[in-house]
């Protein structure tokens, strides 16, 4: 049963709009609030349980427009080896995300699938080998081996099998992540994309193997399911790294993405508002849906306190300024949720008291 919403106490118009019911890429949602994937390692053999469903039906009950679920596997011995990270294309897998899925949309939210190949990140503890662009890491230290066009061939089937499975499991779109310097990242990086082939050297050529993974998805699921791309500047390992140097390059990385089927941007920045590059105020969620007319969602850490909305910069007002401004279309949270599941709904009746500020140890709440 959806839960009665909370009467807004905003003065604010465009405060107000970002609790009010929107549109993103085709999905009708209750509010302009997401939930940003989080690392999680609760499946165990790669099955989400009860306890995975009941985790986001928290979050969902608690408020949040749309969920985008924590990184699941493309089932392929490269993509990570962690026995709890969670998998699709495994029929209890599957059928363990139909379950999340309903209890989300009983709870009054929508959910997208989120899907991952660690590339270099991948732990080796199991014995298997990383798959990357080209056998290293930005510095030239040896990280895995090259991948080889076969293997390609072989992990676009995998995506695309992949976003099969999310959308019979009765997901509302799928993500493909292209963030934080994981393989797909890794090739439109040029520190560590070294590659002399197709899918090397030029902005486009980087570009490729998201495009033909995109394309392949499209395929899978069909025309008018939404398809995302979770991109960034920054990697995981490298806060300062950026893959394109202005915003023609960005262009270029993003629209072979575009014309292979994707509706959705998800543009993830350390600081969502600062700008993206010199010159200009607008931000990287901005830039991605300027260049591309596609809608966007912004995510950086935005309400890891009660403290930070009074910031003139972080404040609900700013931010709704921002999005009239058309910077972004919808704004995700993830850390803030961890211990505060109703986080959009304490904000929307105005009890910051009731927040609790982020700290570390909260990453491993899983309640």
């Amino acid at each position: 049963m959806t839960l009665t919403e909370p009467t807004p106490t905003h003065a604010d118009a465009g405060v107000d709009a970002l609790f009010a019911p929107t549109e993103l890429a085709g999905i009708a949602l209750g509010n302009a609030f997401a939930m940003a994937p989080m690392t999680r390692f609760r499946s165990p053999g790669g099955v989400p349980g009860p306890d995975v469903a009941a985790y986001y039906r928290r979050r969902a009950a608690g408020g949040v427009g749309l969920i985008i679920t924590e990184g699941i596997l493309v089932d392929h011995p490269s993509a990570g080896a962690e026995d709890a990270a969670p998998r699709l294309e495994r029929p209890a897998a599957e059928a363990g995300w139909r379950i999340v899925a309903d209890q989300v949309h009983a709870a009054g939210s929508k959910i997208i699938a989120q899907l991952w190949h660690q590339g270099s990140e991948r732990e080796g503890f199991d014995g298997g080998v990383a798959w990357t662009p080209s056998g290293v890491r930005e510095d030239g230290s040896p990280a895995g081996r090259a991948a080889t066009i076969a293997d390609l061939d072989e992990l676009i089937s995998r995506y695309a099998a992949a976003a099969g499975a999310a959308r019979r499991a009765g997901f509302d779109g799928v993500e493909v992540h292209a963030a934080h310097g994981y393989l797909l990242d890794e090739f439109l990086w040029r520190a560590t994309n070294r590659r002399t082939d197709r899918y090397g050297g030029t902005p486009r050529n980087r570009a490729r193997l998201v495009a033909e993974i995109v394309a392949a998805v499209r395929a899978e699921v069909g025309a008018g399911f939404p398809v995302g791309l979770r991109f960034s500047q920054f990697k995981e390992r490298d806060f300062d790294a950026v893959i394109a140097d202005h915003p023609d390059e960005l262009a270029a990385l993003l629209t072979p993405a575009v014309e292979a089927g994707v509706t959705l941007l998800h543009a993830s920045a350390r600081r969502f508002w600062r700008p993206a590059f010199d010159g200009s105020p607008r931000t990287l969620a901005g830039w991605g849906r300027e260049l591309t007319g596609l809608p966007a969602i912004a995510v950086g850490s935005f309400g890891l306190s009660a403290a930070s909305l009074a910031d003139p910069e972080r404040s609900l007002a700013a931010v709704a300024r921002l999005r009239e401004a058309g910077e972004f279309d919808a704004l995700a949270l993830g850390r803030p949720l961890l211990a505060n599941p109703c986080w959009v709904n304490h904000v929307r009746r105005g009890e910051l008291g009731a927040l609790i500020d982020y700290s570390k140890e909260q990453e491993e709440v899983f309640a």
